[in-house]
């Protein structure tokens, strides 16, 4: 396996992306492994040079993603982020954690708000996760294969999935069995109404997982989760390059802070000092009113700054895959 070619100037990120070439098919290796993998700038410009390269031409078929080491991939490196916001450095990507004082992004209000009732609210909300079983009862995930493919040949990975993909059982104590609380709370209007609703369910019950959702919204931020609740409904309505364009907006109002700068706080507070005790401002769910949150789904007022620009999409695409655009 070598490292792919870049016009990036030699040097310790040459290595971030390692890339196999065996006849039509393209594996891409994510290699950062002591920061499991997680995303740098360097890292996304040069898989998105490779992606637009491989979707000029003609001779790629297929492409692998894959993680090296334990880790597929722990998201953007947010630890990085906040030290180019300190360092006057405007380079924008998030992670869906409104722990952190971010949202859902990367389309996540597009497929969250498309899964049964309202889970995709308390999954976007709480930041809850879900292991494979979760994710195959809810329609994020189409096999489960509980075993690592030490394979980047596309006809045995195929034959790997057929063979040995399984159904997994939900745990006795996994919140999808209790869809019927979740889309009683979760589908209510507000963020504080949820709340509400959650603590009146959690009376005279032992089921952890309420308890475990209430502490999860009450220790987030509350701009955070504000603005996370509005982009998920909006998605409902909208096809997922509308969701990119609208959260691609809202990430750059998020670096930017005018309204709130919890992004850098929580970061501080979870990634860099670890005290695990963000000062989120506003401090309250009250205190965040709806112009607030209006602002995030603004555009951006500054001359230099540009919407986002979505590549056109193959007109060779089959009808099944246009449809879910």
């Amino acid at each position: 396996m070598a490292s792919s070619s870049s016009s990036y100037p030699s040097g310790e990120d040459d290595d971030q992306v390692l890339v196999e070439e065996k006849a039509f098919v393209r594996t891409l290796t994510l290699n950062r492994t002591k920061q499991l993998n997680a995303l740098s700038f360097h890292m996304i410009s040069q898989l998105l040079d490779l992606f637009l390269a491989y979707e000029k031409g003609a001779a790629v078929k297929l492409i692998i993603l894959k993680g090296k080491g334990r880790a597929f991939c722990a998201g953007g490196d947010v630890a990085a982020v906040v030290r180019d916001i300190r360092e006057g450095i405007e380079h924008v990507f998030a992670m869906p954690e409104t722990g952190l004082g971010l949202f859902p992004d990367i389309g996540a209000s597009y497929f969250l708000s498309r899964l049964p009732g309202f889970f995709g609210e308390y999954v976007g909300l709480t930041g809850a996760r879900m292991d494979g079983a979760e994710m195959l009862a809810c329609g994020l995930a189409t096999h489960f294969v509980p075993a690592k493919v030490a394979s980047t040949d596309p006809a045995f990975i195929s034959a790997t999935i057929q063979e040995h993909s399984e159904l997994p059982k939900l745990k006795e104590h996994s919140a999808y069995k209790r869809l019927d609380v979740i889309d009683r709370c979760f589908s209510r209007r507000t963020v504080e109404e949820i709340v509400s609703a959650l603590e009146r369910e959690a009376t005279g019950r032992k089921d952890d997982w309420i308890f475990a959702a209430i502490e999860s919204l009450k220790k987030a931020s509350p701009t955070s989760l504000k603005i996370t609740l509005r982009s998920i409904r909006e998605g409902r309505l909208q096809g997922v390059g509308q969701c990119l364009i609208r959260e691609y907006r809202m990430v750059c109002h998020v670096m930017r802070g005018q309204v709130s700068k919890d992004f850098v706080e929580g970061c501080r507070a979870i990634l860099l000092d670890k005290d695990k005790n963000p000062k989120w401002e506003p401090s309250r769910l009250e205190l965040v009113s709806d112009e607030m949150v209006d602002h995030y789904f603004t555009k951006v007022n500054d001359e230099e700054w540009e919407e986002l620009k979505l590549p056109p999409r193959p007109s060779n695409l089959p009808s099944s895959a246009i449809a879910k655009l």
